[in-house]
């Protein structure tokens, strides 16, 4: 199977079934089995989400990884920490047509799809910039503005990531979300937010140093506990057996042993010990939340669909060629 076959050529419908099934990493907990019936079909970039707990139709564009670059002189001081990822995507090619295309034009295009499709909300997963560009950043919310649709924001790893400036990569992403990506979250806490959409409650939540912290935990699990219908957006995708490092949160592998990039990238090496237990822990509580529906992520550039405990993770082809997710979620009843 190609790079971009899985959602070109083919469909796929996956009921309320553990398909794949994945237990506790670190430690056993019995598996909660009073897991709500749910149905997702693909075909090509749309999604279809039937459930019973979810009572309206919402329409939802899911935008992750499109590296927009543009900069100006306001950024000539951080060029030294910017000229590798600035050159990384100045053109590149549409997944459908295979014209040449660029970052600037495919986002524009999928701002107008989302207004022609009268979404409901549009979901920004991380990697909208490769990074923080003042002018960039800017420009995304003027755009944002000009399509006059709800969105969401949750941070990529390259959103904040100034590469080879020196520092730990959770205080360098404190520093460049308060210093420059602070106005996408809209008042929301950058790391952590809920958003409610016609009875769905839609979870941003900041996964993008590949860890989760305690905070984050509480806050998944209190909204857990709510009952309410929910959805998880995250930028790196969840462990699943069988995939690459990339997918890396909760992934037992990751760690120093693992990491293949960190000098590219000039950051700092992932730990020796790999994950925190505070991220298994993340992992174990959403394959086990019964009103959970399902992970939207991106991050690979390469789209994918995984059932854990049957819970569906999507993630999406790179939004810098044109890649996008059309999602609709639907009253199971009423669609038959």
């Amino acid at each position: 199977m190609n790079r971009r076959s899985f959602l070109k050529d083919s469909s796929v419908f996956a009921g309320g079934l553990g398909l794949t099934t994945v237990p506790n990493i670190k430690e056993k907990t019995q598996l909660n089995e009073s897991l709500n019936q749910a149905f997702v079909t693909v075909d090509q970039q749309k999604v279809s989400f039937f459930s019973d707990q979810i009572k309206s139709k919402i329409k939802v564009i899911h935008i992750a990884d499109t590296h927009l670059f543009m900069d100006d002189e306001r950024g000539v001081p951080f060029q030294e920490y910017s000229n590798r990822m600035a050159k990384a995507y100045n053109q590149t090619t549409h997944f459908k047509n295979r014209n040449k295309t660029n970052p600037n034009e495919c986002f524009e295009n999928t701002l107008a799809f989302a207004k022609e499709k009268k979404a409901d909300l549009i979901a920004l997963v991380g990697d909208i910039f490769s990074f923080p560009s003042e002018l960039a950043i800017e420009w995304v919310l003027s755009k944002l503005n000009d399509v006059g649709i709800p969105f969401v924001f949750v941070a990529g790893n390259h959103d904040w990531h100034y590469e080879g400036m020196k520092g730990s990569l959770e205080s360098l992403r404190d520093i460049w979300i308060k210093k420059r990506l602070l106005p996408l979250y809209q008042g929301k806490n950058p790391l952590m937010a809920a958003y409610d959409v016609k009875g769905v409650r839609f979870l941003a939540i900041d996964n993008s140093t590949y860890e989760i912290n305690e905070k984050q935990l509480t806050f998944f699990n209190n909204q857990a506990k709510t009952g309410l219908p929910l959805v998880l957006m995250v930028h790196i995708p969840m462990y699943a057996p069988g995939k690459n490092i990339s997918y890396g949160c909760g992934n037992p592998n990751w760690g120093a042993s693992s990491d293949r990039n960190y000098k590219l990238e000039r950051r700092p090496k992932w730990p020796e010990k790999g994950h925190s237990q505070t991220t298994f822990d993340f992992y174990n509580l959403v394959f086990n939340t019964p009103n959970l529906l399902g992970i939207f992520t991106g991050h690979i550039h390469k789209s994918s669909i995984e059932i854990t405990n049957g819970k569906p993770q999507i993630v999406s082809d790179d939004n810098a060629s044109g890649g996008y997710l059309e999602i609709d979620f639907l009253n199971y009843k009423k669609s038959n």
